[in-house]
């Protein structure tokens, strides 16, 4: 028997398969999480118990970094949001969430502009980039971008996000042709299809991990998704930060209010327009939260 610390890898019917240095174990959960009501979560860092014959206990969870909801992750390095300026046209709104909820779990968000041998969406590019998120032009068709993003994954855990036909599977296929085959293999097995998939599973990509999800339900509906914090929100926008402490009023939520440093500098075109009009929308559906939603 010994003592060893390691990844969980993946979450399936009860059992935990933890990564280590010595490689993979199956653990099962002791019984204080049930009592407890904690919920091991694929991508965290645990203390297990190894026994002589290879099986194993998991018996504490390490600090977090964040977790979410759905999927159930924790550990997550960067999300990595897929858009398209073809058809289907992404919604900068839900681009806007999705980053804001990255931002707000110390997430780095990443933006993938797929389907650029298509269209050329410049402006929405310049929109990201020039809020200091990582935005590239990416073709899973003809490669343009694929190496660039393979260097952004080495080394972290990431998850792949994008409302349905923007080319996830396709740019997953770009960086690991065989990805593909071991997500539907598994899929196969569970006797389900890949896109009914519950579980989540982080596999090697490109040097990192990829945590295959069935997506991140904020893309669903304006109303879907892990819930904002509207005292936080304006932290979540990069653009906002500078501005940040500089308003007339302490408490100012930058919607209309007089002496506003972020809504002078949304006038000046130094913080655009199309962000601003997210928060806004955000911000509204975050005072709808109860208070213990958050």
């Amino acid at each position: 028997m010994r003592n060893d610390q390691g990844t969980i890898r993946k979450a399936l019917s009860g059992f935990y398969y933890v990564q280590t240095d010595d490689g993979l174990v199956t653990c099962r959960a002791r019984g204080k999480f049930r009592y407890q009501k904690i919920t091991p979560l694929v991508g965290d860092r645990v203390a297990i118990t190894v026994q002589d014959d290879g099986s194993g206990s998991l018996d504490h969870i390490l600090p977090r970094r964040n977790a979410f909801q759905r999927p159930a992750v924790a550990n997550l390095d960067q999300l990595v949001i897929i858009a398209s300026g073809a058809i289907p046209v992404s919604d900068p709104f839900l681009l806007d969430r999705i980053i804001s909820l990255a931002e707000s779990k110390e997430c780095q968000p990443i933006l993938c502009i797929n389907k650029w041998d298509l269209v050329q969406a410049e402006d929405l590019l310049a929109i990201y980039q020039a809020a200091g998120i990582p935005t590239l032009s990416v073709s899973a068709a003809t490669g343009q971008g694929i190496e660039e993003l393979r260097g952004l994954l080495a080394g972290k855990i990431s998850a792949f996000t994008g409302n349905s036909g923007v080319g996830k599977s396709s740019i997953l296929n770009a960086l690991e042709p065989n990805f593909g085959l071991a997500t539907g293999e598994i899929s196969e097995k569970l006797g389900r299809g890949r896109h009914t998939t519950r579980h989540v599973e982080l596999f090697p990509v490109a040097g990192g991990l990829i945590a295959d999800t069935p997506g991140f339900s904020a893309f669903d509906n304006e109303k879907g998704g892990e819930p904002l914090d509207k005292d936080t929100l304006d932290r979540s926008f990069r653009e906002f930060r500078p501005y940040l402490g500089q308003c007339r009023f302490i408490g100012c939520a930058h919607i209309k209010e007089k002496g506003c440093a972020v809504l002078a500098a949304v006038k000046a075109g130094d913080i655009p327009k199309s962000r601003h009009r997210s928060y806004v929308r955000l911000y509204e559906l975050a005072k709808e939260n109860k208070p213990w939603e958050k």
